[in-house]
Formats: C-alpha cells, sequence, structure tokens
C-alpha cells in the first residue's frame, strides 16, 4: 500500500471535509461502518451483472392481482425501450452486453442534509431484497407483467435526509457514448434525465430495481440500478442511474422536454388521454414472443387502489 506524506498530497487530491462528514454520516446511519459481512443477495446485485446471477434469499412482496402471467425471461430481456442502446426493441439485448456496471458510483446532490458520492455497495447494503410483481405499460400500447427484484425508492431516500424545501427528485442515467452507441445519435437529449414528485417518490410501491426473475437485472433492462413507477408509462422507468438530486422546482425531463405534446411529465396510464399518434383506450400483452388480443386499458395500469389518492383534485387530462 502507498502512504503518501501530508507534503507530497496536492490540495485537489483532498477529500472536501463537508462531503467526507456527510459520508461518513450516512454509511454510520445504514449500518455500513464496522459492519460484518454483506448480506448474499446484496453481496450478488452489488457484485454485477453475469448474466443469470442467481440473488438468494428474496423475499414475496406485492403480487399484481391479475389474470396475466408473469412474462417469460426471453420476452423481458429480449424487447425493451432503451434508447442508449439503439431504438429497435431488439438493439438493447445486442448492444449492451459488454455494458460495465462495476464499478458504479451515485450521487447525491440537492436539497437533502446528507450528499456526496456513494459506491453502488454503500447505496444496497441496508435494504433487504424482495420480489414485486408489476405491470410494465409503454406508451405505445403494449404490456408485460415482470418480476422484479429490489426495495421501495422511498426506504433509499430518507437516508439522505431531504429537506423541506425537497419537493421534487431529478434521476440521470450515465452518460458514456464509447459504451452506449445510442448516445452517439441525437435521438434524444443526453444524458437521460427522468423526475418525480417527492410523494410519488416516496409511495410504498415506487421501487429500485437491482434484479428481475431472482436474477441479477440483466445490462439491457438497466443494470445496475433502475427505477420502476408501476402506474406510470414506462418511460418514467430511467436506468443505468448514477446521480439522485434533490430539487425544489420540477426538472426537465428528457422526454417532456423533446416532444411535451406526447410525453407529459406526469406519465400516468390514462386510458382518456390519447397519444396524438394513437389511442391509450386499449392495449396489448406480449407473451409468448407475440402480442396478444387488444384489451382495455387499466386507468394508473390497475393502480388507482392504491395510488389515486395522490391525484386527488388534479385534472388528469391536463396534468398527463
Amino acid at each position: 500500500m502507498l502512504i503518501k506524506r501530508a507534503s507530497d498530497i496536492r490540495s485537489s487530491e483532498i477529500t472536501d471535509k463537508k462531503l467526507y462528514l456527510n459520508r461518513r454520516e450516512f454509511l454510520t446511519a445504514a449500518g455500513i461502518l464496522g459492519a460484518g459481512a454483506l448480506a448474499t443477495s446484496v453481496t450478488l446485485a452489488a457484485k454485477g451483472a453475469q448474466h443469470g446471477r442467481k440473488l438468494p434469499n428474496i423475499k414475496k412482496g406485492f403480487a399484481l392481482n391479475a389474470t396475466d402471467k408473469v412474462n417469460a425471461w426471453e420476452d423481458i430481456t429480449s424487447y425493451n425501450n432503451y434508447y442508449e442502446f439503439g431504438t429497435d426493441k431488439s438493439d438493447p439485448s445486442q448492444n449492451a452486453q459488454k455494458f460495465r456496471t462495476r464499478p458504479w458510483n451515485v450521487s447525491i446532490g440537492g436539497e437533502a442534509e446528507v450528499i456526496g458520492t456513494f459506491a453502488l455497495e454503500d447505496i444496497l447494503k441496508p435494504h433487504p431484497l424482495e420480489e414485486r410483481v408489476y405491470r410494465l405499460r409503454c406508451v405505445e400500447a403494449w404490456s408485460m407483467v415482470v418480476p422484479w427484484i429490489g426495495f421501495p425508492l422511498g426506504d433509499l431516500l430518507k437516508r439522505f435526509k431531504p429537506t423541506s424545501n425537497a419537493k421534487f427528485v431529478e434521476f440521470t442515467t450515465l452518460y458514456d457514448p464509447k459504451q452506449m452507441p445510442g448516445q452517439r445519435a441525437r435521438v434524444l437529449e443526453w444524458p437521460y434525465v427522468e423526475a418525480l414528485r417527492m410523494d410519488e417518490a416516496m409511495h410504498p410501491l415506487t421501487l429500485m430495481a437491482v434484479g428481475l426473475y431472482g436474477k441479477v437485472l440483466p445490462n439491457q433492462n438497466g443494470a445496475p440500478l433502475r427505477l420502476i413507477v408501476p402506474w406510470k408509462y414506462g418511460f418514467k422507468g430511467i436506468k443505468a442511474i448514477v446521480s439522485i438530486k434533490f430539487t425544489e422546482r420540477a426538472p426537465r425531463t428528457t422526454w417532456a422536454g423533446a416532444a411535451s405534446n406526447e410525453y407529459g411529465f406526469f406519465a400516468n396510464v390514462n386510458p382518456e388521454v390519447d397519444h396524438p399518434r394513437w389511442s391509450q383506450a386499449t392495449e396489448r400483452h406480449i407473451g409468448a414472443n407475440a402480442f396478444g388480443p387488444r384489451r382495455p386499458t387499466l386507468p394508473f395500469n390497475g393502480y388507482a387502489a392504491q395510488v389515486a389518492g395522490l391525484y386527488a383534485g388534479m385534472d388528469l387530462r391536463k396534468y398527463y
């Protein structure tokens, strides 16, 4: 191990005292400093996505009460919207295989008492992982049922002690055109940015996902860390998260900025609000590598009983 004398260390190499103390506070509160070995499932999630790596000791969480069967692994991992790796649905599974997800850091900033940059291991360690079967609804009017593995986003956000000024949470994807060929094209403004209102972020259904089907999250599905908000359209589910920022004002999100008449900030699934180029009143479920018959779209993607109260008094045709 190399040990430097104080006189050999440049000022630019010295960690800011506030960031150092905040990081220690975060780790201590999370039970990381002085802790023993990591729990097996969290250790594997933090080590990364060797294809098909299983995550043991996963508890069962929310189960979707629906007649839909859970989609096959092949459906979920080969039919993806992930423009960082290409615009065709098959591009991510083909172009993301060599994407490096370790080492991985997440920066925390904005209106919070605990800010700084944290290793993925520090982010994951205190959180028991659970399986939650959620329906994923895409704005292109197709859906899947996915057994996600993760933990409530709100449990993570509380650890950073957001201030009373924190009204929104902004998420940013990694920007790395060398690894993400889709970012070399001007299809969207990069890096990808999404955001939630604080009450949406803290809702117990909002999930920080690190796996699916009992396995580490594949690269094409957003490894190592992605957001799942099951009552919203899929474009809210930002992938490969490297930054979380608490803000007082609503951030400018990628799709809302690119086409605000098509992709609103809230993105709640609402069958009464059509996409300008097609109806949202019905959808097709993907199964057995094919589309099933069209059927009615459910308000809030079937989660109205849990989340409709978040939007009481709002005009959901205006705030789409």
